[in-house]
């Protein structure tokens, strides 16, 4: 190949020598030289180096001036703080979702700024790639869970094992956590691992793109940005935190900041873009106020809530436990305030049969059980109190006892809080794995204040939506009217409703030795209470028939049963709390404490309790007259009922389930039960494992895509560069030095590898021809020499003994070469090639 330019001693007119035949030119430019003086218009110095040197400008020596004076690390600076704002500025819609600002402060902006230093060292090119990816697993695998799951470290900085076997479930597992668990969630059990991970990875990416010198490709950076504000809704609440600010602040921080980088921005029209700005945010302010929003949650599509209707009826197991476990400890309360009741279920559904809890599809707050976190959300007002509780043997049940309104509850056991359902319009909980004889667990929570008989006689009734009561016996409809159908007030109605009964009625349980009085609350047994010759009954009966009374009045009224401090006359009284050592105080509730009472909600006050229970010292005489109020048979008795229906199984709705699985189903076996568990321990704590094994799965699909963008990206002689650099840097990942020109690299692989010299040869010299000849390359002709590239360095493996194979297949050295290069332009070479001639000629 001959080449002649203008003679270099003339400033205008250079000319060089023909370049000697088979001179091989290194594709490399550092392998020209270029140290010739230039002797025109007295310039010395570089011929090459001159300003006026097309060698000065294809070199990017303008490029690297121009960098230095507009100072890049500022600009990477100003744009990593932007991104971290927008970042900050969705994760802000899971601070309802956690409720406590600084756990979740201390996760998102931690993880923010991870990232956005993370993808900043990608400015280094010793710092790139490999080492990003080695930062990125430590962050989310090691300091992420010691920041969120910080409870189970080593003095609080080292983690342990439970530490990053946890972390590493809770990766994935948060995210279901955050849909499954109704807001607050609280911080427990590696819920923070959710914000950690989208801050940390989202934020990396968006830097990645934003921080790319093309300002174009920046606008990539968005889709990152937008998929954190969008999964962060998706995962938050329907009101959010401050949403309509937010999202306008997003919107226009982002718009600011793209016009800027994309260079859009006139500053010298900064009045105008400010009032552009301006408007733009009135009008989406005013617009987000008039135009209603529905904002989709994912909480309310996924692990939707149980139906406790399909519960048998709670109210139907009371007399059991007197019968069974009168004067037996069922539940030691310590440290709850003396006098404080402790509900089990709440019911507000009767269906002529039996109370019961509403079913899912009915307009009513008793069925709403969801899981909760370590947080619920209390807008209650009264005393706080903190009481731990252990259940003792007889009282196993779905219905966790629980007082006041809760704030937290914590298991014990970490397993229990899986199986915990939480009402918080009922304060009342499901707990579907079933109490259990020793177990314990720790409330938070405030007991409401109790409003005095005078707030409640000026109370009007409030105004909810209930499931209409089926069946009810006239004779509830009458007396109900004759007793309180003149009060002015619901407060006064009910009042009216609960002393009439309590003064007029009988109390017993039925049991062997007492008064007959039969069980159940359905409408046969409410009329026979009524309007029967004997107004005899325990709490289940009355607590049911007033129910049923305020109904008829138009009273929002439910039933509750739970236990009640007693004393013997039946009334509550704070002399069953007991004062322990260190002003600790305990209270024993028995199975004669398991009671039903009635609430009646009133506005301004919410749920208030009423007792309609005659006191139990106040037992029938068959010389007294035992008879109701007005007595008279309103309508035709029904059947007689089962004998002794304790529980009323054959009128509740059939067997217990749980989201559609019945309770009652055969376990599985017990080979099943410890695979699964030794497979579940194996994948925790096997963890590091699974780390290692995603690291050299990254590595590996990270160099099979550079592979595929080199065979496929650019034009045909870009491709063919491609190929015989694909070469090389196999070669360099196998431990063979590559150096020189193609045919010195070529030399080197053939002889280190033992691989065909042939074939190596011919590959350079084609590399060559597609990079110097200037010549057009079809894509056939690429496609064809990239066949022989793949060839070659399957050749190059097996030659290979296979420890050094594994370890060429997970190396990164020399990766680098395998992005895309422009192929030099025909002139560019020219001149180089001048320069290095020039040089040449010089020296000798």
């Amino acid at each position: 190949m001959t080449s002649s330019l203008p003679n270099p001693h003339h400033p205008n007119s250079p000319t060089v020598s023909a370049l000697p035949e088979g001179e091989t030119l290194a594709p490399d430019a550092s392998n020209l030289t270029s140290s010739s003086t230039f002797t025109g218009a007295s310039t010395t110095g570089s011929w090459a180096d001159s300003t006026h040197s097309v060698i000065w400008m294809t070199r990017g020596g303008m490029k690297r001036e121009l960098q230095g004076t507009q100072q890049p690390w500022a600009k990477y600076a100003a744009t990593l703080v932007v991104i971290a704002l927008l970042m900050l500025i969705a994760q802000a819609n899971l601070l309802d979702v956690y409720g406590t600002p600084m756990p979740w402060a201390i996760a998102s902006v931690t993880s923010t700024l991870l990232g956005a230093l993370i993808a900043l060292a990608g400015m280094q090119r010793s710092m790139r790639l490999w080492w990003q990816i080695v930062f990125l697993v430590v962050s989310q695998f090691i300091i992420g869970p010691v920041i969120t799951l910080n409870s189970t470290t080593i003095t609080h900085i080292i983690p342990s094992l439970d530490t990053l076997s946890q972390g590493w479930d809770m990766t994935f597992g948060s995210f279901k956590y955050l849909i499954s668990i109704e807001p607050p969630i609280g911080t427990a059990d590696g819920s923070l691992m959710a914000v950690w991970t989208i801050g940390l990875w989202l934020t990396f990416l968006a830097g990645v793109f934003a921080l790319n010198q093309n300002a174009w490709l920046s606008l990539v950076s968005v889709l990152p940005l937008t998929t954190g504000i969008s999964v962060c809704a998706l995962l938050g609440t329907h009101t959010g935190w401050y949403r309509v600010i937010s999202g306008i602040v997003f919107a226009v921080l982002l718009i600011v900041w793209l016009s800027w980088r994309l260079s859009l921005m006139e500053w010298g029209r900064w009045l105008s873009a400010i009032i552009i700005v301006v408007l733009a945010c009135a009008l989406a302010f005013a617009g987000t106020i008039l135009v209603a929003q529905n904002r989709m949650i994912l909480r309310d599509h996924y692990d939707p809530p149980i139906s406790p209707y399909d519960y048998t009826s709670p109210l139907s197991g009371m007399r059991s436990y007197i019968k069974e476990h009168k004067d037996d400890v069922l539940l030691t309360a310590t440290n709850l305030p003396a006098g404080t009741p402790v509900r089990l279920a709440v019911m507000d559904r009767f269906d002529g049969s039996v109370w019961n809890l509403s079913d899912a599809s009915e307009a009513s707050d008793s069925s709403n059980y969801r899981r909760v976190g370590t947080t619920i959300a209390n807008n209650a007002q009264g005393k706080e109190f903190t009481a731990q509780f252990t259940v003792h043997e007889g009282l196993s049940d779905t219905w966790l006892p629980l007082a006041g309104a809760a704030s937290s509850v914590q298991f014990t056991h970490r397993d229990d809080a899986n199986t915990f359902y939480y009402n918080s319009d009922t304060d009342s909980a499901i707990f579907s794995s079933g109490t259990r004889k020793g177990m314990t667990y720790t409330e938070s929570g405030i007991v409401p204040t109790i409003p005095s008989d005078k707030e409640i006689s000026k109370a009007k009734a409030a105004q909810i939506s209930q499931p209409q009561t089926q069946d009810v016996p006239d004779s509830a409809s009458k007396l109900a009217t004759s007793i309180a159908g003149g009060q002015s007030s619901g407060g006064a109605a009910a009042e009216a409703l609960a002393s009439t009964l309590r003064d007029s009625g009988w109390f017993s349980h039925g049991l062997k030795g007492d008064y007959p009085s039969e069980a159940g609350h359905g409408n046969y047994r409410i009329d026979k209470l009524l309007a029967g010759t004997a107004m005899v009954g325990d709490s289940e009966q009355y607590a049911s028939a007033m129910a049923l009374m305020a109904r008829e009045l138009g009273l929002p009224s439910r039933v509750v049963l739970g236990f009640l401090p007693k004393d013997k006359e039946g009334n509550i009284s704070d002399a069953r709390t007991k004062t322990m050592s260190g002003n600790t105080t305990k209270t024993e509730f028995t199975g004669n404490d398991v009671t039903a009472w009635v609430e009646i909600k009133l506005q301004g006050y919410g749920w208030v309790a009423f007792y309609p229970t005659p006191k139990e010292t106040k037992i029938p005489d068959e010389n007294q007259n035992l008879a109701p109020p007005n007595p008279q048979t309103l309508v035709r008795q029904p059947p007689v009922p089962l004998t002794d229906p304790l529980r009323d199984q054959t009128q509740a709705k059939s067997q217990s389930s749980l989201s559609g699985a019945d309770a009652d189903a055969q376990p599985p076996s017990l080979f099943w039960l410890r695979f699964w568990r030794v497979t579940r321990a194996v994948a925790l704590y096997g963890s590091p494992l699974w780390i290692v094994l995603i690291i050299c799965g990254l590595i590996l699909a990270f160099k099979a895509l550079l592979l595929a963008r080199a065979r496929r990206y650019g034009s045909p002689q870009t491709r063919v560069a491609s190929g015989w650099n694909a070469v090389c840097a196999l070669a360099a990942q196998c431990g063979v030095s590559v150096q020189g020109t193609r045919r010195d690299q070529a030399d080197g692989i053939a002889r280190e590898l033992n691989t065909s010299h042939d074939v190596l040869h011919q590959l350079s010299r084609e590399a060559d021809y597609a990079t110097f000849s200037g010549q057009s390359i079809e894509s056939e002709q690429a496609s064809h020499y990239w066949a022989q590239v793949d060839a070659l360095r399957k050749a190059m493996f097996n030659s290979l003994p296979r420890f050094r194979r594994i370890k060429a297949q997970l190396s990164l050295r020399n990766v680098r070469i395998l992005a895309h290069k422009r192929t030099m332009k025909p002139r560019t070479m020219l001149v180089q090639l001048v320069a290095r001639r020039h040089s040449r000629g010089k020296a000798s």
